[in-house]
């Protein structure tokens, strides 16, 4: 199969090759006439300017990079062309940088070297061929051209799987982790070996995980055979759509990037303020957890561009890996995931130090406060007693990182921790998704008093007020069965209600302090919590069913205005608005999840869709969003309370207009391979303009070496800013 791939891509390789030379020339000899007339950008002594062209004239909507290797890290920043093909990257710090030009319809033009305060006028090349076009795209369109199995395929007995829409979401669950559709998945390793036919290759390498591409509930003879029809066609020829160029909006991104981390390093996710005021460590350290790689903070200072590292303590010696692997293809028997800690999700307080999930104690039982007998309420409400297993996301405790005092301090929980939240309360609580089959919090204003985890926290099971009265009348048991005339309990409730409530993003409504998580489920559920006067006794909870044509509901957050919740389900890639205030039934015996279809608003997140898909499921495309973030207090720019996902799958962020009701999209180019978990956003001078606040991500993909570059390629601190025009200094 590979010798012949090779024989076939040879004479396309030659015809390629020619075709740039001559596009060579041609930019060459013509881009200096196209652009003779129209004016250069203004450019300050630390700016880089100039004009894009290429043989058919200005290019407008492609990217200018410039890197440097001078600086402490890697360093970036990369524009927008405007309409006349100009460029301007503005305040660069000083050194020599490498400044190229990409875009759709575009090969990578050959580097020059500039230093800024001086014009650089770039000469673009055509992409000779759309095969060489295509090498740029993100990897959803590369996604999109894989062949779901026809309607009349379901459902299927040996997976159990119903519906296209549940075969896709089995495939789309591997985006928790990687890209899927990049360079990486859509080629067969050399180091896999050689096979007869690319079914036969694909089985191997399903077995292999080198992609990581697991089967779950997918026969694997079957996904084997559907992607390997996918790689072949594309090995044949066949070719995605071309996205647009960035336009309007999209033009005025700037974009600014460090590398961190290491060439193995799985950065989870990062945080520079407190969410609820962006304002909290301005100018200041932007940290990123690394999860499963290393028990250790990532740090970079972006005032002097240099990074560090923070050793994260366990309390247990001997707990074991959070999860056992590498991938041996790249790194031969190399165990590049050797972390225990599993470190999840920081969050940032007032006083600027990390709250992060973590798990320190292993797989030792819990506390005895957390059981029977205990005089804690919550233990005494709804007792907890578990083991935790290493890497379980319920087995993570909470640790707390003082950079001031450089410390940290374990909380023992008796719940389990995955997201989590600050309140605007005066106890500045915290809450945490994640704690099956209840929600926990800790007081820290409690904690910070005395030290006593056991008093500052507590947390409820999800408990359905089915019988309308407004209240909690009758507490359901872990154990006990439960009784039909009384609430009901969401998690071991009984028929017709799930045995385990998988939450996931976790919100807090700053209207009115309720608490909102996802249920990551098929198709899932979003759960209210309103914690009442006197937790745990009048905790109760709301349940909504997703709506028709929503899959698998993942991030959540709120806008503080109007307190209307943003759902992104994941599978169906879709943003949705529920608003509570629509509901016309709110508890009883029929509020069990299906009662207010009329809270929901649906919206299609751009990018290709799959092909062969049945009607009701037709607006499912190849993106994957992973969290998402309400800009409550406009920091990017687009105004306030503006829905903003990660395109996970799609090199972007995906902002939502919600008076236009239209998605602008953000590209970040290079390298290929950006996979953003979710952004946060800081405000370092509010007196600055568009130059004094900021987007933060980073690359998250768990297999860094996926990326454009590939071994040896480091996730990288993405600072995102959008000025008032693409030229603006």
């Amino acid at each position: 199969m590979k010798a012949a791939k090779r024989v076939w891509l040879a004479p396309l390789l030659a015809v390629a090759i020619a075709a740039m030379a001559v596009a060579v020339g041609q930019n060459q000899v013509l881009a200096g006439s196209r652009a003779a007339a129209i004016p250069e950008p203004a450019i300050s002594s630390t700016d880089l300017g100039g004009l894009v062209s290429s043989s058919k004239g200005p290019e407008a909507g492609v990217w200018v990079i410039a890197e440097t290797g001078d600086l402490p890290t890697k360093f970036a920043k990369i524009v927008v062309t405007d309409d006349q093909g100009r460029y301007v990257i503005p305040n660069l710090p000083t050194a020599n940088y490498k400044v190229w030009v990409r875009g759709y319809g575009l090969i990578d033009s050959k580097p020059v070297q500039g230093t800024p305060g001086k014009a650089l006028d770039l000469n673009a090349l055509v992409a000779p061929s759309p095969l060489a076009a295509a090498q740029y795209y993100p990897a959803d369109y590369w996604l999109s051209l894989l062949k779901v199995p026809p309607k009349s395929a379901f459902p299927m007995e040996k997976s159990g799987i119903q519906t296209q829409a549940q075969w896709i979401d089995a495939i789309k669950g591997n985006m928790q982790l990687i890209q899927l559709g990049d360079k990486a998945t859509r080629e067969i390793p050399e180091a896999l070996g050689k096979f007869q036919t690319s079914s036969e290759a694909w089985e191997a390498l399903l077995k292999n995980g080198e992609t990581p591409i697991n089967p779950g509930r997918l026969d694997p003879k079957v996904l084997g055979s559907v992607m390997a029809d996918w790689t072949d066609r594309i090995a044949a020829g066949e070719l995605p759509p071309a996205p647009s160029r960035p336009q309007g909006l999209e033009r005025n991104l700037v974009i600014t990037e460090w590398d961190w981390s290491d060439a193995k390093g799985f950065l989870h996710d990062d945080i520079a303020t407190d969410k609820r005021n962006p304002s909290v460590n301005a100018n200041g350290l932007i940290y990123g957890l690394e999860q499963f790689s290393a028990d250790v903070i990532d740090v970079l200072d972006p005032n002097s561009g240099k990074t560090s590292r923070i050793s994260v303590p366990v309390r247990d010696p001997n707990m074991p890996e959070s999860i056992r692997g590498g991938a041996p293809l790249t790194w031969g028997q190399e165990n590049v995931r050797p972390g225990v800690a599993s470190l999840h999700s920081p969050m940032m307080d007032g006083k600027g130090r990390l709250w992060i999930t973590a798990q320190f104690r292993g797989k030792s039982a819990q506390p005895d406060f957390c059981k029977a007998g205990s005089t804690l309420p919550s233990a005494q409400f709804y007792p907890l007693n578990r083991n935790f297993t290493a890497g379980d996301q319920n087995g993570r405790e909470v640790e707390v990182y003082d950079p001031e005092t450089k410390k940290f301090t374990m909380i023992d929980t008796c719940f389990g921790t995955h997201h989590l939240e600050f309140a605007g309360d005066a106890n500045n609580t915290l809450w945490f998704s994640g704690g099956e089959n209840v929600v926990g919090w800790i007081n820290t204003k409690v904690f910070d008093e005395t030290g006593d985890a056991a008093r500052a926290q507590g947390w409820c099971p999800y408990i359905l007020d089915t019988n309308g009265n407004g209240k909690v009348d009758a507490y359901v048991g872990p154990d006990q069965p439960v009784d039909p005339t009384k609430d009901k309990r969401i998690g071991g409730g009984g028929p017709g209600q799930p045995d385990y409530v998988n939450t996931y993003g976790m919100a807090v409504n700053p209207i009115d302090g309720s608490i909102w998580e996802t249920n990551f489920s098929f198709p899932g559920a979003i759960l209210r919590v309103d914690p009442g006067t006197n937790p745990p006794y009048t905790c109760k909870t709301e349940i909504f069913n997703a709506p028709p044509g929503a899959y698998r509901a993942k991030g959540i957050d709120i806008d503080r205005n109007t307190g209307i919740v943003w759902v992104t389900f994941a599978t169906s890639s879709t943003l949705a608005a529920f608003d509570r205030r629509k509901c016309k039934i709110l508890n009883g015996p029929t509020a069990t999840g299906n009662h207010c279809p009329e809270g929901w608003t649906l919206y299609t997140t751009p990018g290709p869709k799959f092909k062969g898909l049945d009607a009701e499921d037709a607006q499912i495309n190849s993106d994957w969003h992973y969290l998402e973030w309400i800009d409550q207090f406009d920091v990017f720019g687009l105004g306030s309370n503006v829905p903003i996902v990660p395109g996970s799958n799609s090199d972007s962020v995906v902002a939502f207009q919600p008076n236009t009701r239209k998605f602008l999209t953000f590209r970040v180019p290079y390298p290929i391979g950006f996979y953003s978990r979710g952004v946060d956003g800081r405000v370092d001078d509010p007196s600055a303009g568009w130059k004094g606040k900021a987007l933060w991500s980073t690359y998250a993909t768990y297999m860094p070496w996926h990326m454009e570059g590939g071994k040896g390629q480091q996730a990288k601190v993405v600072k995102l800013q959008l000025r008032p025009n693409p030229l603006a200094r």
